[in-house]
């Protein structure tokens, strides 16, 4: 018990929002969901997502020995959001540096102080980067509950925020899950423009306007079939988070390293028009939009008839 204390302080000195601990034992409900999502292939080209299925049930088999599972919320939503509405958009966690480096290496300073506080304690960080079913594990120790939009949901501040996971081989205390507080409601599901949330707690990852403009690589053509529907969204999409009422709790961030630029958040339709790759290389260094490259950026403005 003092030790799993000790390791919650540490987290919220670190600037950790939320911390809880569960117990690393095979998810055993979590196993037909993901073979059904597979099966009816909701992972579109994601193809990475059929690998590793006893990993990302089974924690003991990426730690050896494993006995805990350490999940941790870090706060992203921003101050400022971009200000003009006619400008193409970007999803707010791709504001700022990316936030694998930023929250990595805060969960590696978590583990080092378990091993030079607690003792010989092995483990692994992992930060959206390995497969391991997050807001699995998150809802077990009582980080918040899976939504309709599947993201973790918290009374506290809503869903606004990364998800992190240190799996450990040390026993400790263990957290108990909430209960669900989406109730009859679904905003979520109503607003999504590209039908992605067919049915409640599943999202059709094939359908989703983040795996359009992020997952499937530029050399892919967006389907004509979502011509007009992506409601100017350029990378990534924040409509499931944005219409839910439990986000009416986000509270800004404190962290510096997602501070956007005042440039891209001034862009206006006619600038991201122009867009060259060396202004494109010079706002989004470190962040996110990396992933999707210049060429998948182009392409996506294109599908949105924001350039020739």
């Amino acid at each position: 018990m003092r030790s799993s204390t000790l390791i919650k302080e540490e987290a919220t000195r670190l600037g950790f929002a939320h911390c809880g601990i569960s117990k690393a034992e095979f998810l055993e409900t979590e196993a037909p969901r993901v073979e059904r999502w597979l099966k009816n292939n909701m992972h579109g080209q994601m193809y990475y997502m059929e690998n590793h299925f006893d990993k990302r049930l089974d924690p003991t088999k990426l730690v050896e020995g494993a006995k805990s599972v350490i999940s941790l919320a870090y706060n992203y939503f921003p101050k400022q959001v971009q200000e003009n509405k006619d400008a193409p958009k970007i999803a707010k966690y791709a504001y700022g540096e990316d936030y694998h480096f930023v929250v990595r290496r805060k969960v590696k300073e978590l583990l080092l102080y378990i091993q030079e506080t607690i003792g010989a304690v092995d483990g692994r960080a992992f930060v959206d980067s390995a497969p391991v079913m997050e807001r699995a594990w998150a809802a077990k120790s009582g980080l918040g509950w899976v939504g309709k939009n599947s993201l973790l949901l918290n009374k506290q501040m809503g869903s606004f925020f990364f998800l992190a996971e240190l799996i450990i081989d040390l026993p400790l205390e263990y957290d108990q899950p909430v209960t669900d507080h989406c109730g009859s409601c679904t905003k979520c599901m109503d607003a999504c423009p590209t039908d992605a949330i067919p049915k409640p707690y599943t999202v059709d990852g094939s359908k989703c306007i983040s795996y359009f403009t992020i997952e499937l690589k530029e050399k892919y053509a967006i389907p004509e079939n979502v011509k007009g529907k992506f409601e100017n969204w350029a990378f990534g999409c924040d409509i499931c988070q944005d219409v839910c009422p439990w986000n009416r709790f986000s509270k800004p961030h404190h962290e510096e390293a997602f501070e956007p630029k005042e440039e891209m958040l001034k862009m206006t339709k006619k600038e991201w028009h122009e867009i060259t790759e060396d202004v494109f290389q010079k706002l989004f260094k470190k962040t996110p939009l990396k992933r999707t490259k210049y060429k998948g950026i182009k392409r996506n403005l294109k599908f949105l008839e924001l350039i020739p």
